[in-house]
Order: C-alpha cells, then sequence, then structure tokens
C-alpha cells in the first residue's frame, strides 16, 4: 500500500514524502509586496513536508486583493524570496510559489497604485473586504478589453520567470477560490461577449493561455494549477455547466505536462473521479477539514498522489515527525492566521520543544 511517507515524482522533481503544506494567506508582506523578514524561517519550519506552495503571490499591482501580501515581479520581491527557497531547500523540500491574481477581489485601498480592481466583467462579487480603515465593500471592477486580458497572461508570465530567479522550484496557478482566474469560469462573473466569454471552450481560454504561457517560461515540469471545483468563494456561481468544464479544462490541460493538478475538493465526489481518471500526472489532493484518522486514505487508495494540508501545518511545524509518531497536534491560532507579528506564525512549538 502506498503511504504518505513514500517519494513521489512531481515534474522534475522527487519528493522526499507525499505530503504538501497548501497555500494560505498570512499577510505578513512588507508593503511594496516583498516578503517579510520572518517569512524564510515560516517556511524553512515547515519543510518536513515534500512540496512547500506558498501563499498567494500577486504577479503584478492589479493582482493584488489583500493587505501585505507578497509578490514576484520586482527586483525586491526576488530579492525577498530567495532566502525563503534557500530555507526550504536546506531541509531536502521543494518550494512552488502560487501566483495568485485577485481580480475583483480586491480594493483600491489595499494595492499600490490604488487604481479599481479589474476582472472578466464589471461585476461586483458583492463582498466586504478588509483595509487598512476596516471592512469596506468591494467596488464594482473593471472590465478588461481583450489586450488587457493578454497582457495579464504575460504578467503570469514573467511573475514565473521572477519565481524561478528567486530560487523556487516552480509555480503554482491559483484558479481556484474565486480569483481571477476562476472568475472567468463563473457565467455570473463572466460576461464577456469576446473569445474569453460564453461557452466553456472560451471560459477556460484565459486559464489554458496562462498555464501554456507560464509552461513556455520556465518549463511544463515546474508548472502547476490549482482548481475548486464548485467553490463559491468570492460570490462565484459556476451554473449547471460547471462540472463539464471542468472535465474540458483538466482534459486540455493534462495535453501540458504540468508538474501537477492541485484539487480543492468541494464535495462532488463523482466529479473528483472523473478529474482523476483525466488527468495522467501529479494529483495533489487537498481535503479543508479532513480529519485526523482520514490523513492517508488518498494516497492509499490511489485517488491522489500527494496530499496538501493547510492549517494542521500552519500549526505544526513538524507535521511529518507528529503524524510518524501517531502523536497530538497543535491547535492553531485562528486570531493571528493574518498579520501580526511571530505570534501564531513561527511560535507554534516542535514536539522537541514541547518535551
Amino acid at each position: 500500500m502506498t503511504t504518505l511517507f513514500q517519494p513521489v515524482r512531481a515534474g522534475r522533481y522527487d519528493l522526499t514524502n507525499r505530503v504538501a503544506m497548501a497555500p494560505m494567506t498570512r499577510s505578513r508582506a512588507r508593503y511594496d509586496g516583498t516578503p517579510g523578514e520572518l517569512a524564510a524561517l515560516y517556511y524553512g519550519q515547515r519543510a518536513s513536508v515534500g512540496l512547500v506552495i506558498t501563499e498567494g503571490t500577486q504577479p503584478s499591482d492589479d493582482g493584488q486583493g489583500y493587505l501585505s501580501t507578497p509578490g514576484i515581479y520586482t527586483d525586491a520581491h526576488v530579492a525577498g524570496w530567495k532566502p525563503v527557497a534557500d530555507a526550504v531547500h536546506a531541509q531536502g523540500s521543494r518550494l512552488f510559489i502560487q501566483l495568485m491574481h485577485a481580480g475583483r477581489m480586491s480594493h483600491p485601498d489595499n494595492t499600490p497604485h490604488h487604481r479599481t480592481p479589474v476582472a472578466p466583467s464589471a461585476v461586483a462579487p458583492g463582498a466586504p473586504m478588509f483595509t487598512a480603515t476596516g471592512m469596506q465593500d468591494i467596488p464594482v471592477p473593471r472590465a478588461l478589453s481583450t489586450a488587457e486580458v493578454q497582457a495579464t497572461v504575460a504578467d503570469f508570465r514573467l511573475a514565473a520567470r521572477r519565481a524561478i530567479e528567486a530560487g523556487a522550484d516552480g509555480v503554482e496557478i491559483h484558479g481556484a477560490n474565486g480569483y481571477l482566474v476562476h472568475q472567468f469560469f463563473a457565467p455570473n462573473a463572466n460576461t464577456r461577449s469576446d473569445r474569453y466569454g460564453g461557452d466553456i471552450a472560451n471560459r477556460v481560454r484565459f486559464a489554458l493561455e496562462v498555464a501554456a504561457a507560464v509552461a513556455d517560461e520556465i518549463g511544463a515540469d515546474r508548472t502547476a494549477i490549482r482548481l475548486s471545483p464548485g467553490s463559491t468563494a468570492g460570490g462565484i456561481a459556476e451554473g449547471a455547466e460547471g462540472p463539464a468544464l471542468y472535465r474540458h479544462l483538466v482534459t486540455a490541460l493534462d495535453k501540458l505536462g504540468l508538474a501537477y493538478l492541485h484539487l480543492m475538493d468541494q464535495g462532488d465526489e463523482t466529479l473528483l473521479r472523473d478529474l482523476r481518471a483525466a488527468w495522467q500526472g501529479t494529483l495533489v489532493l487537498n481535503r479543508p477539514g479532513r480529519p485526523r484518522e482520514a490523513i492517508g486514505a488518498d494516497v492509499a487508495s490511489g485517488l491522489a498522489d500527494v496530499e496538501a494540508y493547510g492549517q494542521m501545518v500552519l500549526a505544526n511545524p513538524d507535521f511529518i515527525a507528529r503524524l510518524q509518531q501517531d502523536a497530538p497536534m497543535n491547535a492553531p491560532k485562528h486570531a493571528n492566521y493574518y498579520g501580526g507579528t511571530e505570534v501564531g506564525y513561527t511560535d507554534y512549538p516542535t514536539l522537541a520543544e514541547q518535551a
């Protein structure tokens, strides 16, 4: 039986085990988007997992959604990410920087240029956004022109190159959770009449163009993508065609030979198994809220090649040791998830420190 502690191939890399650290926003970057001074310690502490996927990292000024999130498109960003890559590699793990363009899930107060958020169409998500002055309604975004959509693809390409310059092993394109790539999938967020809107083939075009551009820039075997079929995050409604869209999309993505596909399960087991069958490469599966006793079940059954964990890795830097020793887990400090100091970030104790 395959276990979490066996190695596995992901693109050009051999991972030491089949556990990934899921991407989690921590909002501790500097104002200019450079990773904070504790970022290298934070990621290095958790690098006993085979694959470390970073928090969502914007590929451009337009891509920023939240306060104090990192970027990867300037020289300062590259310099800031290098110690993170070094810290992860020192522990024998691999680092993929997640490229996240927030699209309409943003507010002018949170971005360096203070411009209106951009999106597939001028449709607001109907949700508030935390800003430096408190919660504010997200404004109606500005619809990207066809030329601007193509320029955004180029932004992803540049960010991928800069990630490799920073020492990352690859990038994961964020196509989930209500952000820009996901917004193109949803009829209630994408009302375009050009080649990026309308039928399924058009609504997945942006995602496929981003994946192809990134793969061309840094290699398909260093390129990955995350999807969350059925997610309603950020006001997204995929509609009745949602499952068909993902079957079409994953079949097309499979032809690119990417390093891995990262799926965030939303409860549709039939669709999940269909996507597993359509995807010939490495599959990373994240099941939010998975109970301790179910850890390893998807790898053991062959449904997934790697299992991704968020909060449990956040709160347990020695997550692998705790699994191997069947040791208790630290509880996450929810009040310290976003922003702040080392509290709830780099101060979670290991088993050795507790002993």
